[in-house]
């Protein structure tokens, strides 16, 4: 049985207890801390793999809303507040959920099915990602399966990646982190060379002044890269050597 780890954020103790105490009697949720402040628990999530955050919305110094869009984007969140008319910012910010204070086991419990069916639909992605022949991501709600084969680059744009391919569909976008990507990509077929970009080094035809090439799209190959690139190049450079037999 999959296990969410949460924690709870909020500056008034009586509804960080409450919240708490739903958390503990639910099986599949563990209750990893509370806290007063976002900047208490920025380490924890961090650190210990957080599944889910129960954030207020107004806080001192760093609110809620604040602090939602600078966490991973593989914790997610459900906010907790006396303020309805926070709730629309709330969702742009990524919320899985939105619960009014004072929140009832019953709508804690909706909120927690919620959490539950998201974590298991990305463990399985990523379960599943580790085949060699396919990724399978989640696109606007949607799985979508995509030949590693077919990939050309990935871009990297702030908490989401954007992947192309070759086989004529529109790019996917997807909600995940470079670092993530890559680890599930096949490093004896993919390099990253930028920031912002991994190649399929299969797919790579023309390289022009320090850049790959694909079609009209031009990869720029950065400094913290260029000595991983150009090792790789040249181990694949044949060189016209004369022979004076």
């Amino acid at each position: 049985m999959i296990t969410i780890r949460c924690c709870v954020i909020d500056d008034e103790p009586l509804a960080s207890q409450l919240i708490a105490s739903y958390i503990n009697k639910t099986p599949f949720m563990e209750l990893v801390g509370v806290y007063a402040s976002a900047q208490e628990a920025i380490k924890t999530i961090l650190d210990d793999k957080i599944d889910v955050v129960f954030l207020d919305i107004q806080m001192p110094q760093l609110n809620g809303m604040e602090f939602a869009r600078i966490i991973p984007s593989t914790c997610r969140i459900v906010f907790t507040t006396a303020f309805e008319s926070y709730a629309v910012q709330g969702y742009k910010a990524g919320a899985i959920d939105y619960l009014l204070k004072p929140v009832s086991y019953d709508e804690f419990v909706g909120a927690a099915n919620r959490v539950l069916q998201w974590v298991e639909l990305n463990r399985k992605a990523y379960e599943n990602s580790m085949s060699n022949d396919y990724l399978i991501v989640k696109s606007e709600y949607k799985l979508v399966q995509i030949p590693v084969k077919d990939i050309l680059y990935v871009e990297g744009l702030k908490d989401y990646v954007k992947i192309y391919t070759d086989n004529g569909a529109r790019s996917v976008m997807t909600l995940m982190s470079m670092k993530l990507l890559d680890r599930y990509l096949p490093a004896s077929q993919f390099l990253r060379v930028h920031r912002s970009y991994i190649v399929n080094t299969t797919k790579i035809r023309v390289i022009e002044r320090n850049r790959i090439v694909f079609g009209n799209t031009y990869i720029p190959v950065s400094e913290s890269y260029k000595q991983i690139f150009s090792d790789f190049v040249n181990k694949r450079t044949i060189s016209a050597v004369r022979d004076d037999d």
